[in-house]
């Protein structure tokens, strides 16, 4: 007579450390894939950005530091300097943020305390429309409707307000660096609104109310109350705004007239950074491309700088706030 086998089994998990043990993998998956699209991001960045500075050291090699400090820029003799096109890039950016803080907060202020329900939801659906209309458009609207306005009107009348000086000393032309500034201005208008706009909304509306209650005006609680607590937001979207300022290409490319030379009027034509990319970049020799592949680099510099002090004014509202 033979003994019957024997089988084994493996003791059975209790259900609650089967549902644990599958959260654990759930999480270990989740976690890898969370990983490895950081790290394919971190990649990419990098071969992106080691790409530029390699494309550009022949024109570092040919023309060294010279590069951002030299005020000529002439691709038939290989002279290769980016100073007058930084101040054109830097001025552009200043006239559109002169004009696009004061009127991007205060229209944002409005939106959300002045106005009635049903002008809010109309303009605040424009204000959007507005950010996604395509940089061409703003270009072609800037040279067919601004410029002739511009040679005709607007700055004949600033030159004889000013006296014919600095900076309206020279002959209206239409296009020129104001105009592209304005044109800007158009451009990161809507960007400022309807980020300024969500953070002044989040602002509690208790506090406003507290404020109204002891005796404060409306013009007191905008300033010590809604303006501090949405500070954190509006500086973010300034600072995003000045990025796309600093980068833009088509619309200014179209209205600035595209002159290497150092600007000494604000009538006068320039040229940026990016349009200077877009638009000598065809036919270009090696060394041009090296040169042009120099001012990308330069401006990924800039822009970089402007989003780390931007950061660092954010974080620094964000103290003072309490958030941090």
């Amino acid at each position: 007579m033979t003994d019957a086998p024997v089988i084994r089994t493996t003791p059975k998990l209790p259900l609650s450390e089967e549902k644990k043990l599958s959260s654990v993998k759930g999480d270990s998956v989740h976690w890898a894939v969370l990983y490895g699209v950081s790290g394919l991001f971190a990649l990419i960045c990098a071969v992106f950005l080691i790409s530029v500075v390699v494309s550009s050291i022949p024109a570092w090699r040919h023309s060294g530091l010279s590069i951002i400090y030299s005020r000529v820029w002439n691709q038939g003799t290989n002279s290769f300097g980016a100073l007058p096109i930084i101040a054109g890039t830097l001025a552009t950016t200043a006239i559109a943020l002169l004009f696009a803080i004061p009127i991007g907060v205060g229209s944002a202020l409005a939106i959300v305390h002045v106005l009635p329900d049903r002008l809010r939801i109309p303009l605040s659906s424009l204000v959007e429309l507005l950010a996604a209309v395509p940089s061409v458009v703003y270009g072609l609207w800037g040279l067919l409707v601004l410029a002739p306005w511009f040679e005709h009107s607007v700055e004949p009348g600033l030159a004889a307000v000013t006296g014919h000086k600095f900076p309206f000393q020279a002959p209206p032309e239409g296009v020129s660096l104001l105009l592209a500034g304005c044109v800007l201005f158009v451009m990161i208008l809507p960007m400022i609104v309807a980020l300024s706009r969500d953070a002044i909304a989040i602002v509690p509306h208790d506090q406003f109310e507290g404020a109204l209650s002891v005796g404060a005006t409306k013009w007191q609680v905008v300033r010590k109350v809604v303006l501090p607590g949405a500070r954190t937001g509006i500086v973010g979207a300034v600072t995003l705004a000045t990025a796309r300022a600093l980068g833009e290409t088509v619309a200014v490319a179209m209205v600035i007239g595209l002159n290497p030379l150092f600007p000494h009027s604000l009538f006068s034509t320039a040229s940026t950074l990016a349009s200077t990319i877009a638009l000598q970049f065809q036919d270009a020799t090696p060394l041009e491309v090296a040169a042009l592949g120099a001012l990308a680099l330069i401006l990924m510099v800039m822009t970089a700088v402007v989003n780390w002090f931007g950061r660092r004014l954010v974080r620094h509202s964000a103290y003072r706030a309490g958030v941090l």
